[in-house]
């Protein structure tokens, strides 16, 4: 095992340099952590992976695996292994055979590379199939394969790049609690990429959101659910997304439309930073909303008109306009409510998030 550390790594296309796919990104993945890059596509996720595994140049940085500069060392001698989105298994081969291809290229005994594949195998429960050629395995089995080509291998840092994203959602989520089980046992450095939120949150040890090639916030699941630094990682972690309703700054408190907020502690000095008129950005969460019942309470209250309502069973999705924003509220499905109807929602106070709405910046924590 190792750890990795970025120290400004930057990747520049074109003479010109005019195309930044990543800028300058800091990050330290510690022995034996699992961390995951999240991003939308085109946010430079697995170009910043690739530059890890050696398969892109870095244009200007530093890249250290354990405590040494691999800027110019190439892939084969990284001490990596990376597990593709296209499994690249090679469709001649048994799934032996293509478990034992690299440890043959090393000059292993055929001993030890028999030992390593049949280990691998039995952890990842395909040792039934090692005589089947990967067109006769399913999406599932072809993902194992993969997976065990790269553990046959003893690397210091495994590298996933979107492993789930060809399986159907519901072997996605077994695959996903496979891979984290696989972590566990094994306790291998991993840099995992993903593009779907819900992986990263159930997977990681940490999680580093990338914006156009810019990292936003690297830190534990619960830490950016909870703490967000800015309006898109609020709005990227957690599903359903985040709902932002625009309001207007009033000493302590906030309008929303004709309605007032009225805010305490860490959300009402935030407030009242803002001078008044100022319009004030906030964020709540629709599994924080619930439905007010007159009681009085320190959540912070507003109407809302319901336009569309998805039954999800346990749970309803209830879509809303409040003074023009549109919200979405996830809310238990005994709480009887239909489109058409005037609901008062409430939100906990302590479950609200204030951004500046020029610099996207929290204001608040």
């Amino acid at each position: 095992m190792a750890s990795v550390r970025l120290e400004g790594v930057r990747k520049v296309y074109g003479d010109s340099g005019a195309q930044v796919a990543v800028h300058g990104v800091d990050l330290e993945v510690r022995n034996g952590e699992f961390v995951v890059l999240v991003g939308p596509s085109g946010c430079g996720k697995s170009t910043t992976l690739r530059m890890i595994a050696g398969l892109e140049s870095i244009s200007a940085g530093k890249l250290w695996i354990g405590d040494r500069l691999v800027n110019d060392v190439s892939p084969k001698d990284r001490d990596i292994a990376m597990v593709f989105q296209s499994y690249a298994l090679y469709p001649h081969m048994s799934v032996f055979e293509n478990m034992a291809f690299a440890l043959k290229l090393r000059k292993l005994p055929a001993a030890e590379i028999d030992t390593r594949v049949r280990q691998a195998a039995e952890i990842l429960d395909i040792g039934a199939v090692l005589d089947r050629t990967p067109k006769q395995l399913s999406g599932g089995q072809r993902q194992r394969v993969a997976l065990g080509r790269a553990i046959v291998r003893e690397p210091a840092v495994f590298l996933m790049d979107e492993p789930l994203s060809n399986l159907d959602a519901k072997l996605r989520v077994q695959t996903r609690a496979e891979i984290a089980r696989l972590h566990q046992r094994l306790g291998t450095t991993t840099i995992y990429v993903t593009h779907d939120q819900v992986e990263a949150m159930t997977m990681g040890d940490r999680i580093a959101v990338m914006r156009d090639g810019l990292l936003q916030q690297v830190g534990t699941p619960q830490e950016l659910y909870d703490h967000p630094v800015n309006v898109f990682v609020a709005g990227f972690i957690g599903s359903p997304s985040m709902n932002f309703a625009t309001t207007t700054s009033e000493g302590k408190d906030l309008l929303l439309g004709g309605h007032k907020l009225e805010l305490t502690g860490d959300q009402a000095r935030a407030a009242d930073s803002r001078p008044d008129g100022t319009q004030v950005l906030v964020g709540f969460r629709p599994e924080h909303i619930e439905l007010a019942n007159g009681q009085e309470s320190s959540a912070v209250r507003f109407p809302a008109a319901v336009d569309v309502v998805e039954y999800l069973g346990n749970d309803v999705l209830i879509h809303a306009q409040a003074e023009g924003n549109e919200i979405v509220a996830l809310i238990p499905s005994d709480n009887k409510v239909a489109v058409g109807d005037r609901v008062d929602f409430a939100v906990p106070m302590e479950k609200l998030h204030i951004f500046d709405p020029e610099s996207e910046k929290t204001l608040a924590g």
